[in-house]
């Protein structure tokens, strides 16, 4: 096992990137067991090693991790992860509410584990002089088309520590609500985003928020915004190589990593030369694609020198840690501004999914809710949520 993993190296050749656990703070303690656990004697001291840089709650300033995201499926998996706990929570709420209902109770649970992580990671704020430390807490996904239901769940998660930073997602509905925050001095992270439409409109929203904030006064002090590219959910659960094969095209696994890194660049770019005040992060990473009988980790490799958040969940750190060519790959200097194979854009701009995902002005603000990756992705969350759900009623029960 090598003594420092690609995501540590990747972090030390890119000044400008912050790295981001993709999971509930709540979790992390027991993950790491799992890990060592697992893990051949030899390497026990690599790896506590490794966890111990990750974070590190004595010398927050050091630590890699540099602020959190969450999400309903991850804070159900915190839940999960301890539910003797959990339900020990769950009946104390229910004591000291005696008429709650079930969405109420979900409500609380799920405030709950915004609470704990975001407490966590409130010395490094605090160290950073409120810049990083940030956890994000998501509105309810079953609520991504409803303003109003928005509004009112992002000011009550808010207000729950000052380093919450809402999640909101890229629906026309969810773009005036990153207005409202902003202009409000709220923290936002844009998250069912998936397109250069997309990630512009949020872009070009902040920075209005941001100029009728400055114009009333609003303290920004403890303010930021990220705007999320759900990268594989783009081109997997999107369904980019359907779309292309509509078009007799088909695509390779490399193919959809590089249709993937070209919107995710091309934002990078489009935000840096429009001096925009949000920074762009990278999620849903994946390994892959394999070269010559080679795995590689593109996601990684076509990122270094990127002033990004990228945000990696467990599974994929573990899949890291642990990868059996981590060897052989050797990251090169800013390679965020490496350019796309021309043969490769040229055959991804014959797809009209791709090509209308790719330009600035592909779709409507209206045409974001009907996105399949959108979709699909908040269908998944209302699952995990409706879970959650069902974890609060069996409490009640008893």
């Amino acid at each position: 096992m090598e003594e420092k993993n690609l995501i540590e190296k990747l972090a030390e050749m890119s000044p400008g990137m912050e790295i981001w656990w993709d999971s509930s703070p709540v979790i992390y303690e027991n993950w790491c067991k799992k890990m060592l656990a697992k893990a051949d004697a030899a390497d026990q001291e690599i790896l506590k090693a490794q966890f111990a840089r990750m974070y590190n709650p004595e010398s927050p300033e050091t630590q890699l991790f540099r602020g959190v995201t969450t999400n309903p499926p991850l804070s159900l998996q915190a839940i999960e992860d301890d539910v003797p706990r959990w339900e020990k929570i769950a009946a104390g709420f229910i004591e000291k509410n005696p008429d709650i209902d079930v969405e109420g109770l979900f409500w609380m649970n799920y405030k709950e584990v915004v609470r704990l992580g975001s407490e966590a990671y409130l010395p490094l704020f605090e160290k950073s002089g409120y810049k990083e430390g940030f956890l994000s807490g998501q509105v309810d996904p079953r609520s991504v088309f409803d303003k109003d239901a928005m509004l009112e769940q992002a000011l009550d998660i808010s207000s729950i520590n000052p380093n919450v930073m809402i999640k909101v997602p890229g629906t026309a509905q969810g773009y005036e609500i990153i207005e409202e925050l902003t202009a409000r001095g709220i923290a936002t992270n844009n998250t069912l985003s998936f397109i250069v439409p997309q990630f512009m409109d949020c872009a070009k929203t902040v920075k209005r928020g941001l100029e009728r904030a400055k114009k009333d006064g609003v303290d920004l002090s403890k303010w930021r915004s990220v705007i999320t590219d759900m990268e594989s959910r783009y081109g997997d659960l999107g369904g980019l190589r359907d779309f292309g094969k509509e078009q007799g095209i088909e695509l390779s696994e490399a193919d959809v990593r590089w249709a993937e890194l070209a919107i995710f660049k091309k934002a990078c770019r489009l935000l840096k030369e429009g001096n925009y005040p949000s920074k762009m992060l990278s999620c849903s990473l994946r390994m892959g694609p394999t070269v010559n009988g080679e795995q590689r980790v593109w996601h990684l490799e076509e990122k270094v020198g990127a002033n990004i958040v990228m945000t990696c969940p467990p599974g994929y750190i573990d899949q890291i840690i642990n990868f059996d060519n981590q060897k052989n790959i050797v990251f090169e200097k800013n390679t965020i501004e490496r350019d796309i194979p021309a043969d490769v854009m040229e055959k991804l701009m014959r797809i009209p999914f791709f090509e209308k995902a790719y330009s600035e002005d592909g779709y409507t603000r209206e045409e974001f809710n009907s996105h399949p990756s959108l979709q699909r992705t908040a269908d998944q969350f209302s699952k995990a949520t409706d879970k959650a759900v069902a974890f609060a009623e069996k409490c009640l029960k008893g």
